[in-house]
């Protein structure tokens, strides 16, 4: 690429990082090119998109994945990897000027401090630096207060990631977003023998002690549960950063001539997903979890989704060793063409029709022949992110797709895309039930079926520079575009997702009960 010459510290950078020189190239070409943005089609709504399963069959779909776990390998793949800096934005003003801004935060804060999980760690941490907490809350020394929740001289939660955070008080003692993972794992997630598998995936600086958490926790949690845990922990492969790029569309350098790598989003840990080794793969976030009493909703649905899964991977198995023995007639291909439209929203290009019958055995098994996830989308109330889309002509083919879209993946400039974009009436709450094997048990190379166009491209700045940063295609979204994709309705009590420290002061974040063994608490 003209105008970029790299020196041999660049190259061990480089090389160190994982990296190839051609690679990098092809990151700066798409930085320097930018991004395209989807053409959103329509909105995902129910019966068209979105399945709404009935009760008569949500208690066909619950047998059917209770018979399939007795001999299969499940796997709960919880992305962990985050910081709980941005949970508290709110509260670092106060901590660095001494004092919040308004009467109404300070009023909130001293109301609601004791409503926390953490609050008597908190107050235990206070009293052995020889204070008392009343005191210092009588007082008003509310930022003394936040430095021993947010620094290393407390309970440092501003360093920690969220999965080392507690979220819940039980009359017992307060549980970690990740023991609140390892209860609802044990829910729906146990095999025949009782096993049960959850991989988190973490940033390399919580690895450690992530780690030693588990190890203190393992032994306690599979007495009280009647399971036995294999725990996983991988971190995200340096190999996926991506270099930045400066305003002169040459690789940023630093303020000593280094060249920056940053790193490649959540999109990065499908290298992490592509290691693991299982047959049904549920993919949930560190931070929506809730207590005890709400669990049984969560269980219930994500042994829906999972068996929806299973009952779709049979027909679609039983079709491919069709397809792939050459049993075929045009009887039987538009059965075929019936189940893709109607069970996986599959629409085929209208050249489709005009195919010769081997042309159509081809397409219709690379079509059939890829990972199912099963996503669950729950009404649209306001929360931010993602939501479930029809996608214009992905594959170059002319036929609309199901895709899971960011905002930024919108072209903001066109009235008519916003507009698409403000109608949806679902949004995507990272609920997935994943099957990674095809039909002949073989696992996918998940690589294969990335979009490496839905990079995320984003203005940074470093020290007062101006720079380009690029992100991977997200896990979800473009690592997972050519994936066969079904959307299901979930109710909106299954996500409870953690922001904000102020979530955890939602009612659905309160526990009633403690761990009783009965009625959906564990």
């Amino acid at each position: 690429m003209a105008g970029i010459s790299w020196s041999e510290a660049d190259l061990r950078l480089i090389e160190g990082e994982g990296l190839t020189v051609e690679e990098i190239l092809k990151q700066i070409e798409l930085l320097q090119r930018g991004v395209t943005p989807f053409r959103l089609n329509r909105p995902c709504t129910t019966g068209d998109g979105i399945i709404v399963i009935s009760e008569a069959e949500r208690n066909r779909l619950v047998g059917l994945y209770e018979e399939r776990i007795r001999r299969a390998n499940p796997v709960k793949f919880v992305p962990a990897s985050g910081a709980a800096t941005r949970m508290f934005k709110d509260w670092y003003p106060c901590l660095e000027s001494g004092c919040f801004e308004t009467e109404q935060q300070k009023s909130a804060f001293a109301r609601d401090l004791k409503k926390f999980a953490f609050y008597e760690d908190l107050r235990d941490q206070i009293g052995r630096d020889g204070r008392d907490i009343d005191d210092l809350m009588q007082q008003g020394r509310n930022a003394e207060i936040l430095s021993f929740i947010l620094t290393p001289r407390g309970l440092n939660y501003g360093n920690l990631p969220k999965a080392l955070l507690k979220f819940h008080a039980y009359p017992g003692g307060s549980r970690m977003a990740l023991e609140e993972h390892l209860v609802e794992a044990a829910l729906y997630g146990r095999d025949s023998l009782d096993r049960c598998r959850v991989h988190f995936t973490v940033s390399p600086e919580h690895e450690t002690g992530v780690k030693e958490c588990l190890d203190r926790l393992k032994g306690p949690y599979e007495s009280r549960l009647g399971v036995c845990f294999d725990l996983e922990l991988s971190v995200q492969q340096s190999s996926t950063n991506t270099i930045a790029m400066g305003t002169d569309g040459l690789p940023y350098r630093d303020s000593q001539g280094k060249l920056v790598f940053r790193p490649g989003g959540h999109g990065a840990l499908l290298r992490n997903l592509n290691l693991i080794e299982g047959d049904i793969i549920f993919i949930k976030n560190i931070d929506n979890v809730v207590p005890d009493r709400l669990k049984p909703a969560t269980t219930l649905h994500k042994k829906i989704l999972a068996g929806h899964l299973v009952n779709l991977q049979s027909e679609m198995f039983r079709y491919l060793e069709i397809l792939a023995e050459g049993r075929t007639t045009e009887n039987l291909i538009d059965g075929i063409v019936r189940f893709c439209n109607e069970k996986l929203c599959i629409k085929l290009p209208p050249s489709f029709t005009r195919q010769p019958l081997p042309e159509k055995v081809r397409r219709l098994f690379d079509r059939l022949n890829r990972p199912l996830r099963i996503c669950g989308m729950v009404r649209n109330e306001g929360e931010p992110g993602g939501g479930p889309f029809w996608v214009e002509d992905l594959g170059g083919d002319g036929a609309p797709s199901l895709q899971i879209i960011e905002e930024f993946q919108v072209d903001r400039e066109s009235a008519a895309q916003r507009a698409i974009w403000t109608a949806a009436t679902h949004f995507n709450p990272v609920d997935l039930v994943c099957g990674i094997r095809d039909y002949r048990q073989r696992k996918y190379d998940l690589d294969r079926f990335v979009d490496h166009r839905a990079v995320c491209i984003s203005r940074k700045s470093e020290k007062g520079r101006n720079l380009l940063a690029m992100e991977l295609p997200g896990l979800w979204n473009g690592a997972m575009a050519r994936w066969n994709t079904v959307f299901v309705e979930v109710p909106i009590e299954t996500f409870n997702p953690v922001k904000t420290v102020a979530d955890l002061l939602r009612p659905q974040h309160f526990s009633v009960y403690g761990i009783t063994g009965t009625s959906g608490n564990v």
